[in-house]
């Protein structure tokens, strides 16, 4: 009879991205991906799409979400990116651009970026600059793999009864995401 073969957190995980059916040029991405609903944001992965959110922004498309025509619409976005644990606002392009003016809008550089600042402290979404969106895809598959590699860490300590801290504890799924306080499970000597 075969050996079943062991899963820990340390077996490599590719997580399956999950591009928005909303997204009207999607990021091209190496890992496997597929396009469905996301309640908030542009990419997700599978089995995370509670958790874990990118919202992703031209800098047309960021432009024209901070002047007074689309600028409450993404800030409820942006509202519903605050139940996920990890959420970023992933733009392609470079504060240097916004400076330049590079995109289509009247709205002013000062005008976006002090919009976009306000955004971050706000919303309490950190805000990432990629310069085309290669590495944008790129930054999305790493972020997704290193937080699914963390899930699959602290789903594993658990199912050994041990105490999760770190990515569970403060800020973690302690507060956010429907687990309780999962740092007061007992440490179990192994």
């Amino acid at each position: 009879m075969p050996t079943p073969s062991v899963v820990s957190w340390q077996t490599p995980t590719t997580p399956t991205i999950i591009i928005d059916s909303r997204e009207k040029t999607p990021l091209v991405f190496n890992c496997p991906s597929v396009v469905r609903g996301l309640y908030s944001g542009d990419y997700s992965f599978v089995g995370a799409e509670h958790l874990f959110a990118v919202e992703r922004k031209s800098l047309d498309d960021l432009a024209a979400s901070c002047t007074f025509e689309r600028r409450e619409v993404f800030e409820h976005e942006l509202l519903r990116l605050r139940g996920c644990r990890f959420r970023r606002l992933l733009i392609i392009g470079s504060e240097e651009d916004v400076c330049a003016h590079r995109y289509h809008s009247e709205i002013t550089p000062k005008a976006v970026l002090g919009s976009l600042r306000s955004f971050e402290v706000r919303y309490d979404v950190p805000v990432v600059w990629k310069a085309d969106p290669d590495s944008a895809a790129r930054q999305v598959e790493l972020w997704a793999q290193k937080f699914a590699t963390e899930l699959c860490k602290v789903s594993y300590d658990i199912s050994q009864g041990r105490s999760v801290g770190g990515f569970g504890s403060v800020g973690g799924f302690g507060s956010v995401g429907g687990f309780g306080s999962v740092s007061s499970l007992p440490l179990q000597d192994l």
